[in-house]
């Protein structure tokens, strides 16, 4: 493979699901002589593999692929201890003189990694609280309360995800001030160029609904069933990711199991339309777009672009 000596520091490669992001990585990892770090929340996770689209082995193409796996599903997951795992990754690959290639929709955990990101402390008093609230009414009262006091913190955290609510509630009342107020005006730690991902809403959504469709194909529910084993159910995290928590719902005979795939086809829309929201929000982000019939041009778009950032 050849190497780009003008390649920038480091590249995050973002957009919303099933946009095509992983393989697009994989190939500038390729060209450029780097190595993939994950920053897909959800692919942190030992053993959630179809439902989070992990690439397989062969797909990887022989690039290494880090901070894949490390958790196990009864893990709450941490952006602050992601980034401190996403920054050694970066840290050692500047030093061994290769290129970083982040990969993934999670826009907190991307800011995490690559900007300066300080993460409030918790109090526990005020988190106690709010999980008593959250285990009495759910978590749809608690996001009302934070679209208003937050509206942005609202659009990125989806309704149902009770735990990033209650940190969100938690930081404004610690702190006084918005949960986004908190991060800062996208102020990089990293000479960083990002490449975001563009698919038209019809294509997205008929990429999404294929994707679903695969992966009850190609064995979720089982892939759930064995997770649930390993404690799913009780990870605060793990278990309310898209299909694994609507999975979950069906084994507990909670909906049917046509139910629980076609409500992981809805959320996963509604949660790439947030993903987007998040990501154009970042005016440092390039947006890559084509129609279906060109996606094969995306790569090409990609190294022009890296180039013409590299040598602006």
């Amino acid at each position: 493979m050849s190497s780009a000596p003008l390649a920038p520091r480091v590249i995050a490669v973002v957009g919303p699901t099933a946009a095509g992001k992983s393989d697009l990585g994989v190939f500038l990892a390729q060209h450029l002589g780097g190595e993939v770090v994950n920053a897909d929340s959800m692919q942190l996770y030992r053993g959630m593999d179809i439902g989070t689209a992990k690439l397989t082995e062969a797909e990887r193409g022989g690039v290494p692929h880090r901070l894949l796996d490390i958790w196990p599903v009864t893990e709450t997951a941490s952006v602050a201890e992601y980034q401190r795992l996403a920054r050694a990754e970066i840290d050692r690959l500047l030093a061994e003189g290769r290129t970083p290639v982040l990969v993934g929709g999670s826009g907190l955990y991307v800011r995490g990694a690559v900007d300066h990101l300080d993460f409030p402390g918790t109090d526990p008093e005020v988190r106690a609280r709010l999980e008593e609230e959250l285990a009495a009414h759910g978590p749809g009262p608690l996001h009302t309360r934070l679209a208003a006091a937050d509206p942005e913190a609202a659009t990125a955290i989806l309704p149902s995800n009770g735990r990033r609510i209650v940190r969100a509630l938690e930081v404004i009342e610690i702190t006084g001030r918005p949960f986004t107020a908190n991060l800062p005006r996208h102020d990089s730690v990293y000479d960083t160029v990002q490449i975001g991902v563009d698919v038209g809403r019809p294509e997205l959504d008929a990429r999404i609904a294929d994707r679903v469709d695969r992966m009850w194909a190609a064995g979720l529910v089982d892939e759930v069933r064995a997770l649930e084993a390993e404690g799913l159910r009780e990870g605060r995290t793990a278990s309310r990711a898209l299909g694994y928590q609507q999975v979950l719902a069906a084994l507990a005979g909670e909906c049917t199991d046509q139910e629980a795939r076609a409500e992981t086809v809805r959320a996963t829309k509604r949660f790439a339309r947030r993903q987007d929201s998040w990501f154009r929000r970042d005016p440092r982000v390039h947006w890559l777009s084509g129609a279906a019939a060109d996606r094969a041009e995306l790569p090409g778009w990609a190294l022009s672009l890296l180039e013409r950032a590299v040598t602006a």
